[in-house]
């Protein structure tokens, strides 16, 4: 079973359920996917939202671990996504040698806004955080207390590590920032990332890549 983690924002419901389906649909293996979602989660998330944080899941993301009783492995996802490849592609990627395992981007937005008017941020490693593989048994630092006390920067560039070299790269087709890397065949892509608005927002509605989302809702909505 492939455990999949997927950050839930209710102004992102529908996001979340296509998401699911993408990976679902592809997959060669059994998959099981848990929404991280704050209403879940209770008393394991108590710290205030940051006026920086753009989602429900900024920094319940990194509870994975902790959720997974520090056993195993785990994929977390950020909600804005469609994968276009089987999981099990990702999953075969697991190295042992590492603690986490991303997409290394070197993105460093220009704008000042994002979806739903959210503010546009720029820091070391933004988007490393948003696909991650977790060899959740050497996460033990990422407790309940750890993951609600520490700055949301030391969360998202890795700081609780002892080590960048304990973090691995996954290849760049995991995580495609659409509307900032160039556009490229859809069979280059294993993961399209909306992550400056998908095309479930008004405003976003004729981004690149929007006609493989709404196929996918499609697919949702399907009933025969």
């Amino acid at each position: 079973m492939i455990p999949v983690f997927i950050g839930f924002d209710a102004r992102e419901n529908i996001a979340f359920h296509v998401l699911s389906e993408s990976i679902h649909s592809r997959a060669s293996q059994p998959v099981s996917i848990t929404p991280v979602s704050l209403s879940q989660l209770g008393d394991l998330m108590w710290r205030k939202k940051d006026a920086l944080q753009s989602t429900d899941f900024s920094f319940s993301r990194f509870l994975v671990p902790y959720l997974s009783n520090f056993n195993g492995w785990a994929i977390f996802m950020d909600c804005d996504m469609l994968v276009l490849d089987d999981i099990a592609e990702l999953w075969k990627l697991r190295d042992d040698r590492f603690v986490v395992q991303v997409v290394k981007h070197d993105h460093q937005p220009k704008e000042t806004t994002k979806f739903l008017g959210t503010p546009q941020t720029t820091y070391e490693k933004k988007n490393w955080s948003s696909v991650m593989l977790f060899n959740c048994a050497k996460c033990t630092i990422l407790s309940p207390e750890y993951v609600n006390t520490a700055s949301g920067l030391d969360l998202h560039r890795f700081n609780w590590l002892e080590s960048e070299e304990l973090i691995g790269e996954i290849p760049h087709r995991w995580n495609h920032l659409v509307a900032y890397d160039a556009p490229v065949a859809t069979d280059q892509i294993s993961n399209l990332h909306y992550t400056i608005g998908g095309p479930y927002f008004n405003d976003y509605k004729e981004t690149e890549y929007a006609k493989e989302w709404f196929e996918a809702r499609e697919a949702v909505l399907k009933c025969e």
